[in-house]
């Protein structure tokens, strides 16, 4: 086995993956980790695995960049993607980095959030009623996914008749982040980002003749900026909402997907979680630790720098692997194990430091909502028939899942 660890490391290509891979990579992720935990890749980039690694990386940011004009100019020429990913808040460095998340993270305060339980509830139960009604469920499609767009589209206040296209833009603007991007999946992209920028210059439009209230409106309070006259430009605040429904949006649904069927893979865990409710808050952060809905983050240095015992020179692209972090057993105690009550649990999956993702008090709240009141509706759900993944490396969730309702 040691063997195959070493040889499963050192053939290792982030661009060329195999159908096993993408159905399980945590056996891979273990040997780079054993045998390779900054490994780099023929390609000249490098692949953190460690726990501490990735912690070291998030922390620095004077050594390690997280502005991606360089690495994406390349990847996506002059185009839509390039524009929306080099101006979106999670793409870039201090100064722009702090200005633009102080204005989202006055929008998203504890208070806002608090705001919005008692309507998430009603979403989720109105969900629920529906998958009653049919007598049988698509997890995907007919819960998981319906539950951030319509909680980011409220928070944007977009109509209800407008949202049909959202869902459908955010997959096909995150799928070009993939390591390697087709021809197709670019273009799909491009387009996606130039239909969502001309809705969006509509709906901006509309708000600023007509401004909701930006205690419960994320984009009147966007728009309209801090007491001190801070505000965003007009480039910034489009393609922010962008953002914020694509941070908001793949990664929920993946939390609610992948907490959901470890559950029906965890028997023991599924009953002790619906005999003992109040252990829904641990139990989200084990489904984010156990599958985190983001797998991979990227930096490049901006000197040279040493890493877990590795000199690595200036202009290094660093891709940094979420789902082998938070699998580290020097972090996290039988890490292959799903236990709903492990705690500690500091998991990676919405990064540390200056980039810790700026929505996570929500989608913990979604989380806790969705999985607790389905579980509450249908303790004996289970799934029955063969997943299908979305056949991503970056972002690691389910197409499709159906389950029986019994």
């Amino acid at each position: 086995m040691n063997a195959d660890a070493k040889a499963l490391a050192a053939s290792f290509d982030l661009e060329k993956l195999t159908p096993e891979f993408y159905d399980d990579p945590y056996p891979t992720y273990r040997a780079l980790r054993e045998n390779g935990p900054v490994k780099r890749l023929p390609n000249g980039t490098v692949f953190l695995t460690r726990y501490d690694d990735l912690v070291t990386t998030y922390k620095n940011t004077k050594s390690f960049s997280s502005d991606k004009k360089r690495e994406f100019a390349p990847k996506y020429g002059d185009t839509p993607l390039y524009e929306h990913h080099t101006t979106s808040l999670v793409f870039n460095d201090p100064p722009a980095h702090t200005r633009v998340r102080r204005l989202i993270m006055g929008a998203l305060s504890p208070r806002a959030i608090a705001g919005m339980e008692s309507d998430i509830v009603k979403l989720v139960d109105g969900l629920l009623d529906a998958v009653t009604a049919k007598g049988a469920c698509e997890l995907i499609e007919d819960f998981a996914a319906s539950i951030p767009i319509e909680v980011i589209g409220n928070l944007l206040d977009v109509p209800h008749e407008e949202r049909g296209p959202l869902r459908d833009w955010s997959l096909a603007i995150l799928g070009a982040l993939e390591p390697v991007v087709s021809p197709e999946v670019a273009a799909r992209g491009n387009k996606a980002v130039t239909d969502f920028l001309s809705y969006l210059q509509t709906l901006v439009a509309r708000r600023r003749d007509k401004p909701g209230n930006p205690e419960r409106d994320v984009l009147t309070r966007l728009i309209q900026g801090e007491e001190n006259g801070e505000r965003l430009t007009e480039k910034e605040l489009l393609h922010n909402c962008i953002f914020l429904l694509n941070a908001g949006h793949e990664t929920t649904t993946n939390l609610i997907g992948n907490g959901l069927v470890a559950l029906d893979r965890n028997r023991d865990q599924k009953q002790r979680l619906i005999g003992n409710p109040d252990m829904i808050k641990t139990a989200v952060e084990e489904m984010l630790r156990y599958e985190s809905s983001n797998q991979l983050g990227n930096r490049m240095t901006t000197e040279k720098v040493e890493l877990g015992g590795v000199m690595l020179d200036a202009g290094t692209s660093v891709t940094l692997c979420i789902g082998a972090a938070n699998r580290d057993p020097a972090q996290f105690p039988d890490p292959e194990s799903f236990d709903i009550a492990r705690t500690p649990n500091r998991h990676l999956a919405f990064a540390t430091g200056a980039h810790q993702c700026a929505g996570m008090a929500l989608a913990r709240l979604e989380g806790a909502i969705a999985i607790s009141r389905f579980l509450a509706r249908f303790p004996n759900y289970a799934v029955s028939g063969q997943p299908v993944r979305g056949g991503r490396v970056r972002f690691r969730g389910f197409l499709s899942v159906p389950c029986a309702l019994r």
